[in-house]
Formats: structure tokens, sequence, C-alpha cells
């Protein structure tokens, strides 16, 4: 392909991304600028190109432009918001990454990559506006099968550490400690969270989640803590979310993808229960009680750098672990039949039952996505069954797909095996030659005999063999004399 069709291709490809590409060579001159950048930053594309950056946008230097700043140090800035005025004199708020570019060992240039963080200020922003318009949120009476509100009643369990987690969880109730809780995702963190601000002192008064992931650092800063007017591009005097949560519960979901620094601004507010508006150098009182998640062992999220020690320490005064789907099976065949009494009310049907296979491998599956997989899969297949019984052909096939890759649940294994099972360890049957079938058992009485070692525990069981985890929970399953 000609040089000359392959820039052209280029051209194209950086026209199409939805982000704004602006790209200067060495010389800090405009050499590629598209549609979006030209949008976010209010001109038009021939009003760039060609000229010099400090020209097009005048309220830049050399310190505070991050592309000319990386064109002199060679190191690239990652997301860092931005505010500037182009030469119209309109104000232009982004967020920016900025990287050299370089030819060889050659720094020929930088290219910045900017996104719009003006209309998700706006929009948080106007949620915060309707939360202080309604002022205390309204309790509501619809049933937690809605998603609306949660009490203890409303988890289901027949399984003994989950009855136990609901005693401690009743209990911290009564008071206002902070709470960490761990749980993967889909467990049903919230739920035990909203259950616990409504068995409290706290009943009534405000209960505000947010997702620490959903925003950028730079805007989740002034959701939590609020702005004065003035303090960035647009901003006026708004409360932040631990105003607006002030005698209620404050959730904080995912608080491991919260910036460290950020972190340490919610530590002191842990410490004194005092906040600052960004801008603002008046401190303001707050009663809150801060209930965190996190969807990793929180002991490793702070080994490896995601979470302060300070602020775990300071969170962990009550700890909660909720059990994955797949170690608690007594609970699967409770929860389904939930879900298909909840989804027979909302959908005007009768299913009454589920075949026998898909029993089956209800038991045996890992349930990654835990009791929110399980829900979405019952739906799936209430919208596919004729009769009243759940077939296996009613369940999605990316179930039956990870369900045929060995997806098989801790807790599906049996402690104990079968005695025949062990005795095969004891040697070779005499007169035994068929290959497959000497190569199956001793594999059965090898795994027999880890298992045993082990009293049951597949992890370690897995380790002394020698093979992944998953790899002898499938065997576990499916080799005959091993299998319940």
């Amino acid at each position: 392909m000609p040089m000359s069709e392959t820039v052209e291709m280029l051209q194209a490809i950086l026209g199409t991304i939805d982000e704004g590409i602006h790209v200067v060579d060495a010389d800090g001159i405009t050499i590629f600028y598209n549609h979006v950048a030209a949008s976010l930053d209010g001109l038009t594309k021939e009003e760039v190109l060609g000229k010099p950056l400090l020209e097009v946008f005048p309220s830049l230097d050399q310190a505070s432009s991050t592309l000319l700043r990386v064109i002199e140090n060679g190191e690239p800035i990652v997301n860092l918001p931005q505010t500037y005025t182009n030469l119209r004199g309109v104000r232009v708020d982004t967020i920016n990454t900025t990287l050299p570019v370089r030819v060889g060992d050659t720094l020929v240039g930088a290219v910045e990559v900017a996104k719009d963080i003006r209309k998700l200020r706006e929009l948080s922003e106007r949620l915060i506006d309707l939360q202080v318009q309604l002022g205390k949120p309204k309790r509501s009476k619809q049933l937690a099968s809605d998603g609306i509100s949660y009490q203890f009643t409303d988890i289901l369990t027949d399984n003994q550490a989950m009855k136990t987690l609901k005693e401690r969880a009743k209990r911290a109730a009564r008071t206002s400690s902070p709470v960490l809780v761990y749980g993967e995702t889909g467990t049903g963190k919230e739920l035990f969270v909203q259950s616990i601000h409504q068995a409290s002192a706290r009943f009534g008064r405000p209960f505000i989640a947010q997702n620490c992931a959903a925003l950028p650092a730079s805007l989740l800063e002034s959701i939590l803590f609020g702005s004065t007017k003035g303090s960035f591009t647009g901003a006026d005097d708004r409360p932040g979310l631990f105003e607006l949560a002030n005698g209620g519960t404050l959730f904080l979901d995912e608080l491991n993808s919260m910036p460290l620094d950020l972190q340490a601004k919610l530590l002191r507010v842990l410490q004194d229960g005092q906040i600052r508006r960004i801008g603002s150098e008046k401190s303001v009182q707050v009663d809150v009680r801060v209930v965190a998640a996190v969807n990793e062992p929180p002991l490793q999220v702070v080994e490896r750098g995601g979470l302060r020690a300070d602020l775990y320490y300071r969170l962990n005064v009550v700890s909660l672990e909720i059990p994955p789907l797949r170690e608690r099976p007594e609970d699967i065949e409770l929860l389904t039949r939930h879900f298909i009494d909840k989804y027979n009310r909302r959908f005007g049907m009768k299913v009454t039952g589920i075949d026998e296979t898909v029993w089956k491998r209800f038991f045996a599956y890992d349930w990654p996505g835990n009791v929110r997989e399980l829900e979405h899969l019952i739906e799936a297949a209430m919208n596919m069954v004729d009769g009243q019984t759940i077939l296996p052909e009613h369940l999605p096939a990316h179930f039956w797909e990870r369900a045929s890759l060995g997806g098989v649940a801790r807790t599906a294994i049996p402690k104990a095996l079968p005695p025949q099972a062990v005795s095969v360890a004891d040697g070779i049957p005499d007169g035994t030659w068929n290959l497959p079938e000497v190569l199956r058992e001793t594999e059965t009485s090898l795994i027999a005999r880890a298992m045993q070692e082990t009293g049951g525990n597949v992890k370690q069981a897995a380790s002394l063999l020698g093979i992944p985890r998953q790899t002898l929970q499938y065997k576990l399953a499916n080799l005959p004399g091993l299998r319940q």
C-alpha cells in the first residue's frame, strides 16, 4: 500500500475514535486534530492545524500545557484534569492523558487523548441537586425482590455460616461503627449493607450508595465532599454525599478503586467526622456511618497497594465476609425456588419445577457470578419455558459452555469417598491389561489417596497431585468411582 494511502487510513481511523486526539510535533505545532477534540475545545480543525499550540490556547504556557511538558521532559502524563481557555475566551474542562511520540530514540512530538468530563459532572451534580430537593430519602414499602429496599428478612439462607453472618450483622446494626464488607461479585453485599441501615437507629435517615469505580477520581472527590463556587470550571456551592448522608449511612462500594490520596481524605473524615468542600477553608461536622465494600480479600488489596493499611484498620471495626454461593450449596435450591416464585409473579407464569439434569448441573456448577448469576439464569430460563418445568434447553448456551469446561463447585465434592475408590490404590487388579482402564483406575486411586490424605481439602489435594484445583474439581465430579 502506498505511503499516502497508509497515512490517509491512519487519519481516518483516528478520526473515528470518540475521544479527542491532539498531536503536536517537537516544536509544539499541531499536526493532527480530530473532530472530537475540536468539539471539546469549541474550535474548528482549521483553526488549530498547523498552528503553534500557545497561539490557539493563549491561557496555557510552557509549564501548564501538558503537551509541551511531555515534549520537554519525555515523560507521560496520565488522567490529569485540565482547565484552559481557547482563542475565543471559552473555558474548557477535560481530563487528559498525554504521551511522548518517539521514532527510534528521537522524540518527535506528543499525543494527547482528552475526555470530556463536563457532561458526567453535570449529571452527577443534577443527581445531587435532586437529592437536596427531595430531602430525606423516602422509605420504600416495595419488596426487596424489586431491588428497592432490603431488610434482614430478605436474606434467604439455609447455610449455617450465612446464618451466623446475619446475626453478626444484626448486632453491628446496634452501633455506628464503620463496617467493611468483603464478598465476590454478586454475593449480595448491598443487601447486607441496606439491612444493617434499616435495622439501625439511623432507620428513616438517608442511605446513599456510591460505587467508587464508576467515576473518575477528580469527579469522585467533588461528589463525596462537595464543592464551592469557583473551585473549578463551572463549580457552584454544592453539598457532597457526606453532607447529604448526614445522620444516616454512606455506602462506598468497590472502595479498592478509590485513589490512595482520596483514601487519605476519607480516613480523616472517619477520624474526626469533619469534611471540607473542594475550594473551601471551612470544615463541616457530619454524622455519617460509613460502610465500605471490596470484592477482593481486603488484606490482599492492602498488600498490593490498592487500599491504605491505616484506612483498612479504621474501617475494619466490623468485618463481614459473605461466602460465595459455591460454598453454600444448601442455598442453591432455596434461592432457585425463590427466584422462580419471583418471576412467576412478575411474568404471570406458573412454573413449578426444574428438570433433574438441570438440578445436577446447578449443584456441580461453581457460580462465578454467585447469587446474581443464579437469578439472571432463572430469569433467562423463564423467558424460554413453555410449560411448568425448566428444561436444559431453556438455559442459555453460555451456561452450558462454562459448565462443560469444568466449572464445578468445591462443595459439590464429597469429603468421604467410596471405599472401592481407595482400594484400587493397593495395586492394579490382576489380569487387567487394558491400558485406558489401568490409567483411569490409577488416576482414580491417586486422587482418592490425596483426598483422604488432606481430609477432603480439594486445594491441598490438587497441590499434592501437582495439578490445578479446577482440574481436580472436574475429575472428582466426572471420574467413575469418585463422584457420588
